[in-house]
């Protein structure tokens, strides 16, 4: 740098820090800053208790409203089901094909062989819980599958299989059960692939309209009986023999419900897992009317309808379940007993019918599992009345074994061999060997 620019260079400077550096600030602006200063600390502590207070508030609130959620509102729901095919091949006709009931008599077909085909066992389903407090428990469920009266056989109608309420007292171990269920009767399952579970053979019991009462007694730690019982609706789907009288099903047209009851004892097996053993019933009537029914009597036509029964499981190793039940009874039909035949027109009175089934199941071994079996059902010959057209069954008996593999958690496959046969009053056996392949996928 010249030293002619030296002293030009030398007041710009000067002047430019005086525009850039900050004045000392004086005595008066130094006390109004820390008064500043000190007014901010003090909002930001004010603020900061405020927030505490908020954040208690909400919390209580949160606890609050959980704790009346749980007790008023909240309803957890779980969506089930499985979606299942099932490929059948008879070498004699049966009833009704998709699934196996009896077979017909080999009079009106010989050795008509058939295959089906069908998904109509996909169920579907929710099972509701809650809401629920310290002593009493509630819960639901309603499922249905594909089984109902009507429509094609690849848009068949949906069939209502449960739909009840539940209330349980757990202090009392006493619980309340409203709606559509199974039958408080023997209420057991046939391990078959088949979708009849064994019935009309062997395997009485169904599902209908009811209110259950359930009292357990603890005995010890492991060993309960149990006591169930309650009014059900009286179905027969059967109207009146006179042939002009008022369409009504004359279950309803009894005017009371059918009673049914079970005592059970549960205790522990030989592998520790619990075993039961029970013992069940039911009763009721169906009014039917052989006359005019406005001239007819109450009670005139009453026809009894009963069941005395037996159910056992026993876990017996780690790999072997033994059960079974049987029964004896009156116009079981509406239980899909009597090989479906529970009244007799012709004499107006009902069937007769006795019977029950075994099985074992085996495994799981791995992915594996087997389960053989057996059932019969039979009438008494002298209440079935001869029909050249349409000739009353006598027995109904099942020889079964079938083995499933899961290939995951949820898909399995299963094959099922069976032989069914049918015996008739003065007409042809009906037998037919039957092999089912069912593709099953639970969620």
């Amino acid at each position: 740098m010249t030293k002619k620019y030296a002293g030009f260079y030398g007041a710009a400077a000067a002047v430019t820090l005086a525009f850039i550096a900050p004045a000392a600030p004086a005595a008066d602006d130094a006390a109004a800053l820390k008064a500043q200063n000190d007014a901010l600390r003090l909002r930001v502590d004010q603020l900061g208790s405020e927030m505490e207070q908020v954040k208690a508030t909400l919390a209580g609130l949160d606890k609050a409203g959980a704790a009346k959620s749980d007790k008023s509102k909240v309803v957890d729901v779980q969506f089930y089901g499985i979606i299942k095919l099932d490929a059948a091949h008879d070498d004699s006709r049966t009833s009704v094909g998709n699934f196996a009931r009896w077979v017909e008599s080999e009079g009106a077909v010989k050795d008509d062989n058939q295959f089906s085909l069908t998904a109509n066992q996909t169920r579907l389903g929710l099972l509701l819980s809650g809401p629920t407090n310290t002593s009493l428990r509630t819960s639901g469920q309603v499922e249905i599958d594909f089984y109902g009266n009507g429509g094609a056989e690849n848009k068949p109608d949906p069939m209502m299989r449960h739909a009840f309420v539940k209330a349980e007292w757990t202090d009392w171990n006493f619980s309340v059960l409203a709606g559509q269920t199974f039958d408080i009767i023997s209420p057991l399952v046939m391990p078959t692939v088949n979708y009849t579970v064994g019935w009309w053979q062997g395997d009485i019991g169904y599902r209908r309209p009811q209110i259950r009462l359930t009292q357990g007694v603890k005995l010890a730690d492991d060993v309960e009986f149990k006591l169930e019982g309650g009014p059900t609706r009286t179905i027969t789907d059967r109207k009146f023999v006179y042939a002009g009288a008022t369409d009504i099903d004359s279950g309803a047209d009894a005017g009371f419900p059918t009673l049914q009851g079970r005592a059970s004892l549960s205790f522990p097996s030989f592998n520790g897992k619990p075993a039961t053993l029970g013992v069940s019933g039911h009763w009721g009537q169906e009014e039917q009317h052989t006359t005019n029914t406005l001239a007819a009597v109450d009670g005139d036509n009453e026809i009894g309808t009963w069941s005395g029964n037996v159910d056992a499981r026993l876990p017996v190793t780690d790999w072997l379940l033994l059960q079974g039940e049987g029964f004896v009874g009156k116009n079981l039909s509406a239980y899909l007993g009597g090989i479906g035949q529970g009244f007799d027109a012709a004499r107006n009175d009902g069937i007769a019918a006795k019977g029950g089934w075994a099985a074992a199941t085996l495994g799981p071994w791995g992915k594996w599992q087997f389960n053989l079996g057996a059932g019969l059902d039979e009438v008494e010959e002298g209440d079935v009345t001869a029909n050249a057209k349409a000739p009353p069954r006598l027995s109904n008996v099942v020889c079964f074994g079938n083995g499933s593999y899961a290939l995951t958690g949820n898909l399995q496959v299963a094959l099922e061999i069976s032989h069914l046969k049918t015996t008739y009053k003065n007409a042809p056996d009906g037998d037919d060997w039957r092999e089912q392949l069912a593709a099953i996928y639970k969620f």
